[in-house]
């Protein structure tokens, strides 16, 4: 029986050893995250500082959106009238091509030209 109990004890002790060991990594894992989040909260404050000095042009912007997107269908209406009269339309009924005919005269060459000689 005292064999029995000394086992129990050691396996007992690898358990909380082992169990140990798990909180340790743990705990260092979850100190690294503490760290990173607190960089992380830190950087949204400065883009909160940020954001708090562009709030009134955005406002600005957002009222000059609303007058444009009100003036949008008669700007609308102005370049369909422009387009429609600059509009290119096909011919209705499709033309056959004219055949190629050959040139005037016959043509010349220029390496003549470029050797120097002149056949006139």
């Amino acid at each position: 029986m005292t064999t029995l109990v000394v086992l129990s004890v050691i396996l007992i002790g690898l358990l909380i050893a082992g169990l140990a060991f798990y909180l340790f990594i743990v705990g260092s894992q979850l100190t690294r995250i503490a760290g990173l989040l607190e960089e992380c909260s830190q950087i949204v404050w400065k883009i909160k500082a940020d954001a708090e000095a562009v709030e009134p042009g955005v406002e600005r912007i957002n009222n000059t959106s609303g007058v444009i997107a009100g003036a949008l269908p008669l700007l609308y209406g102005m370049a369909e009238g422009i387009v429609a009269g600059a509009t290119y339309e096909p011919d209705p009924e499709p033309r056959e091509p004219a055949p190629a005919r050959p040139a005037n005269r016959t043509r010349r060459s220029r390496l003549h030209d470029a050797v120097g000689y002149h056949p006139e």
